[in-house]
């Protein structure tokens, strides 16, 4: 069932639109003790031997840092970031404030991971640990997360840490293939439930290895698995209503056809925008052969264009984007995921000409040249 027609739809990286039924699935009250809330739960986390899943009630850089705290050891332990956005930046935030020894292997916010250069970073240095972006939402780009995990294996017994939030659920990965160790993602994003927790998914043979080795008592995935293993609930107050609406959105998943049939989707609605974006003149920030189809970035166009009034006029039409989060260029982000369809990216290319048409903006535009000259600058608004 689609949402509500008074609703905002949300063309963003998260939260996301969700169907009704996944939000009137949160009607209802149930104890956190309660034997039926206990089997959604246990049935969430399920997962063969090799593979456990821990829940982290908050978002989900509260399960990143989570997992920095617990799998990375106090001491003899360094951790190399492989960044490319405002995401890769962030864990290198959550070193700092935990105190973990770490390295940096930067790459431009609109270019992708580049292999042979992470292949001679880590063949000169001795890391215990590796962490990249799956797909960095600052502006789209898809890294190569199963490549890097095979360097990483070759590299010795690293453990391999990938940020799968705007990913998983809606992009094949192979966990073995890619020799992932710990993949992070959350409620909210492709698998289209509502905010509220996040999740690990964690080789459990590692994770077993991690007891007293977090910084932190609530952001403690060893504890937390370990609890959750005996007792089948959660060591604090669980987020019941996202729970019950996670467990209908898994439904739903399935319905579609799983992480290929949902994958299928979010490309007609990527190919859509795209498509009649490009007609009207907008410009990509991303390489095509970089992207994803998950979200993307483009350029603002010229004066008069103001990003807050073009903003502003969409979201009185209901319809909602996102601000670039990029330092290298001023862009604004269409996020082709959660319950969007090939209309709906329809509705917003007819009321982002309509906006332009209220903003005295030509279309189609011509900013090719602009963007070729360097005309284009970071401004605040």
């Amino acid at each position: 069932m689609d949402t509500k027609e008074n609703d905002s739809k949300l063309f963003t990286p998260g939260p996301l639109t969700t169907s009704l039924t996944v939000k009137q699935a949160m009607l209802h009250h149930l104890g956190s003790r309660d034997m039926i809330f206990i089997n959604i739960s246990s049935h969430t986390y399920a997962s063969p031997d090799e593979y456990t899943t821990v829940l982290i009630p908050g978002s989900g850089t509260y399960a990143v840092e989570a997992t920095f705290s617990t799998s990375v050891p106090r001491q003899d332990a360094k951790i190399l970031i492989i960044e490319n956005g405002a995401y890769g930046q962030r864990m290198i935030k959550i070193c700092q404030a935990l105190n973990i020894p770490y390295d940096v292997i930067s790459f431009g916010e609109t270019e992708r991971v580049q292999i042979d250069l992470v292949a001679n970073k880590l063949k000169l240095n001795t890391y215990t640990h590796v962490a990249i972006i799956h797909c960095e939402t600052t502006s789209g780009i898809l890294n190569p997360i199963e490549e890097i995990g095979q360097l990483v294996y070759d590299h010795g017994s690293t453990v391999y840490i990938v940020d799968s939030m705007s990913g998983f659920g809606a992009i094949p990965v192979s966990l073995r293939n890619g020799h992932i160790t710990y993949l992070i993602s959350s409620s909210n994003k492709c698998i289209e439930g509502v905010p509220g927790f996040a999740f690990v998914i964690s080789k459990r043979k590692h994770l077993l290895t991690c007891q007293g080795q977090a910084r932190s008592l609530v952001l403690d995935l060893y504890d937390q698995y370990t609890y959750m293993e005996q007792s089948k609930q959660f060591r604090f107050t669980p987020p019941t209503h996202t729970m019950l609406a996670f467990k209908r959105a898994l439904d739903e998943l399935e319905q579609e056809g799983g992480v290929q049939g949902r994958a299928r989707r979010y490309q007609n609605n990527n190919r859509v925008i795209r498509d009649q974006m490009k007609a009207l003149g907008f410009v990509e920030l991303i390489k095509p052969e970089y992207q994803t189809y998950i979200i993307t970035s483009y350029y603002y166009p010229p004066a008069p264009f103001q990003f807050q009034t073009f903003y502003n006029k969409l979201s009185d039409k209901h319809q909602l984007i996102y601000p670039g989060k990029t330092t290298v260029a001023d862009c604004f982000r269409i996020g082709n995921i959660g319950r969007l369809f090939e209309n709906d990216m329809i509705t917003l290319v007819t009321c982002i000409k309509e906006v332009c048409q209220e903003m005295n903006i030509d279309l189609p535009l011509n900013i090719d040249d602009e963007i070729e000259n360097n005309k284009f600058h970071i401004t605040d608004y």
